[in-house]
């Protein structure tokens, strides 16, 4: 029995109020966050999301969604912002069209969450870009994107991998400076994770923001498990050979982070491009029993807001070209083979230091992924370990709690200032942009 099996216990069989309507959703576990403007509302406002709540409730939309329906409740409100924008723009307020972009990216980012699997929500996710970076370019340390070529792809994979970049002002070839790099998670991209990038300009660190197979544009076969291996080593090999990074850079004090199904992939890299890394966080993220069929058939009414197991399902390649069904039942049949255990992985002996952070409750990646990660990892670089931290009585993430222990942690190996609260006060709506 799946209550049996997972720390969780009975919660694996307790559903949600979240899934019985877009209105429990909102009045129970997205409101707030909005008016926080924190996740999944990264760069947005409340009174925004208003009009288009009252939409969708009257409309009177629920489980199981018409995406293309539900991404159109959204559409109006994102275009009013960006025609604001515009103005303020061309009357030369700068800053108040950043932020009236900005929060235009928002609400078009939750028209294509948690994935954009119909019509209206892949125009929602192009429109969202293109709005993003009209606001990052007005930044007062733009945001720029960057298309690097993926020179280790496979014939049938993308040419170029798009990045988000920042680098800070005094990073030249006498002083470079350390990189972090943020893979992105299951339904945040580039354009939300990129809240991050000022907090760490501020520390004179470098971030590149990048996606993870199968979400936003990430160019690597999303069935294939070794693709994030291709891509990461066509990043690195950009980072080292770059006009753009080179000299500016400090190529022995590289970082990656990743959030939620990014730190499944982060955890991966940090095996297996351990010898180019200074260390790997994986916040939240799985490693084996993310896959179990049983934990599959119950997470889709538990925390996450939607439908979590077809979500995944269609990020790893599943379901995408038939039914949403059909594609999670393959998906359950062949997910072992996404497994850091059952390839080996975890095994592989690495130089970088690895944190693995999570809270026990989690109802989205099993928390006996950590035990697996920090229990089953081969022999260590001299020096090296991988380090588990448990979040007592959090959910997903851990948050906030996690985000002071990474921090501190990125802190520590960079050799920063420590003052790992500035990072968290950035992440606000009026946080300098």
């Amino acid at each position: 029995m799946a209550d049996q099996k997972y720390y969780i216990k009975d919660a694996i069989l307790k559903a949600a109020p979240h899934h019985e309507s877009f209105e429990k959703l909102w009045e129970t576990k997205w409101k707030e966050p909005c008016s926080q403007g924190i996740y999944p509302f990264m760069f947005g406002d409340i009174a925004d999301f208003k009009p288009v709540v009252e939409r969708i409730i009257k409309k009177g939309l629920k489980e199981p969604y018409n995406w293309d329906e539900y991404a159109e409740c959204f559409f109006s409100q994102a275009e009013l912002l960006s025609q604001a924008a515009q103005r303020a723009e061309a009357a030369g307020h700068t800053e108040d069209a950043c932020r009236l972009y900005l929060r235009s990216s928002a609400v078009y980012r939750i028209a294509r969450f948690p994935a954009p699997r119909s019509e209206k929500q892949r125009q929602a996710w192009q429109k969202g870009k293109d709005v993003f970076y009209k606001g990052a370019r007005l930044m007062t340390y733009p945001i720029t994107e960057q298309i690097i070529p993926h020179t280790h792809r496979l014939p049938h994979e993308g040419e170029s991998i798009p990045i988000n970049i920042l680098i800070p002002p005094c990073a030249n070839a006498s002083s470079p400076v350390p990189l972090l790099i943020i893979f992105t998670g299951l339904d945040g991209y580039r354009t939300e994770l990129a809240v991050w990038q000022r907090g760490f300009l501020d520390k004179n660190v470098t971030t590149i923001v990048v996606e993870i197979p199968g979400t936003g544009d990430s160019p690597a076969d999303p069935s294939d498990p070794t693709s994030p291996d291709r891509q990461w080593s066509s990043l690195l090999d950009w980072v080292s050979s770059s006009p753009v990074t080179q000299g500016r850079v400090d190529i022995s004090k590289i970082i990656i982070w990743g959030f939620s199904t990014g730190g499944y992939y982060s955890l991966r890299a940090g095996h297996t491009h351990g010898d180019r890394l200074l260390g790997a966080v994986s916040l939240g993220g799985g490693a084996h029993h993310m896959f179990d069929a049983d934990w599959l058939d119950n997470v889709n009414k538990l925390e996450y807001p939607f439908d979590l197991a077809n979500t995944l399902a269609y990020k790893f390649g599943y379901g995408r070209n038939e039914d949403s069904a059909s594609g999670l039942e393959e998906f359950k049949r062949q997910g072992a083979k996404f497994s850091l255990l059952e390839d080996g992985t975890l095994k592989k002996r690495t130089k970088a230091k690895i944190l693995v952070v999570n809270g026990d409750m989690d109802e989205i990646f099993p928390i006996e992924d950590l035990w697996v990660a920090t229990d089953t990892s081969g022999p260590r670089g001299t020096g090296n370990e991988i380090v588990g931290r448990v979040v007592k009585g959090k959910k997903h993430m851990g948050e906030p709690e996690s985000f002071f222990i990474i921090l501190e942690w990125i802190h520590g190996l960079f050799g920063l200032d420590g003052d790992v609260v500035h990072h968290l006060k950035m992440l606000r709506p009026k946080g300098r942009l």
